[in-house]
């Protein structure tokens, strides 16, 4: 197609104003490949790059949207044909390099995955950035020496994107997992997802250097005082993936975990993971790492021309689940 939509933001009078917008295709230059995009899904980083409540974009005007899947409409690198079924997540795109919030794309080859056998591309967009990062950071868990006989995982942020899909690939996995949410009502919806208790995101007062040891393993994706917390209760050489910041970017804590329990505290980047570990991680995500009610993740689907009303949810800690972009 010759012209498209995107979904663009702008830097306009010091503020981030974004909109849809139609542009006309750009020829492609050495190593890119076009794809006709038919799904994205939206990322906490999608609002924040969106509405501006966060410095996402390294450069303006920029397509938003840090995850794509859809068909190979043109290629100038050899590995890709047009037809082939293809996704991006991360990799600067919706950040420094145009996104998935339109009806096609143009990106480096070098960051396309071909789309795995036992995944289609609604389900590929419905895992997306959250759950290839939550399955990242079960792969390192994993390589640190985690398994179901080490004792409980604790998810917390579980009624979110990355938390609610990291509780079904542990359960699917045969850990027990305990679901820590500040949203009562998702409860019973954690517990149809595969965890073994839900419990609310309340902390002590204070936190000691030293918690009762509870955990041999965690997702965080909050930060601040539940990430110190998490670093005071886990269990000799438990291991703690750090995903997000929900809460806070701040840490708090001290050495006592790390010399006196042997704690491993594992960073977790999605966005320029090595492409060898991204195609593992992927082929796992068909397979033993996919989400066994990935369906029941999905709370809703939004055409383009409805992401404006979309954001505010995910700035007030509002939204549960995915939600997916229709861009065909």
């Amino acid at each position: 197609m010759n012209t498209y939509l995107a979904y663009r933001a702008h830097q306009e009078e010091g503020r981030v104003v974004s909109r849809l917008e139609t542009l006309e295709a750009a020829p492609l230059q050495a190593g890119q490949v076009r794809v006709a995009v038919h799904w994205s899904g939206i990322n906490y980083k999608d609002a924040l790059a969106a509405t501006g409540a966060g410095r996402i974009m390294k450069r303006f005007p920029l397509t938003v949207g840090i995850d794509l899947a859809g068909v190979v409409a043109e290629s100038s690198d050899p590995r890709f044909s047009p037809g082939a079924e293809v996704l991006v997540v991360g990799c600067g795109i919706g950040e420094e390099s145009d996104g998935g919030f339109a009806q096609q794309a143009v990106v480096q080859g070098d960051w396309l995955v071909p789309l795995p056998a036992g995944l289609d591309l609604r389900e590929a967009m419905a895992i997306g950035t959250a759950g290839f990062t939550a399955a990242m950071g079960i792969q390192r868990l994993e390589d640190n020496g985690l398994t179901p006989a080490a004792g409980s995982v604790l998810v917390n942020g579980a009624s979110g994107g990355v938390g609610s899909l990291a509780v079904q690939m542990l359960a699917g996995l045969g850990y027990r997992v305990t679901a820590m949410s500040g949203k009562p009502a998702a409860a019973d919806w954690l517990q149809e997802l595969g965890a073994a208790e839900v419990v609310a995101a309340e902390l002590p007062d204070k936190v000691r250097p030293l918690e009762k040891a509870l955990w041999a393993g965690a997702i965080d994706n909050l930060g601040g005082a539940h990430l110190a917390w998490l670093c005071a209760s886990t269990q000799p050489l438990g291991s703690i993936a750090s995903i997000g910041l929900a809460s806070s970017h701040e840490l708090h804590t001290t050495v006592m975990p790390f010399i006196l329990r042997g704690v491993n505290l594992l960073g977790i980047n999605s966005t320029y993971c090595p492409p060898a570990l991204r195609a593992k991680v992927w082929a796992r995500l068909a397979d033993d790492l996919k989400p066994r009610q990935l369906a029941r993740t999905v709370q809703r689907e939004v055409a383009l021309q409805e992401l404006p009303g979309v954001f505010d949810d995910y700035l007030q800690r509002g939204v549960t689940g995915r939600t997916l972009v229709r861009c065909i």
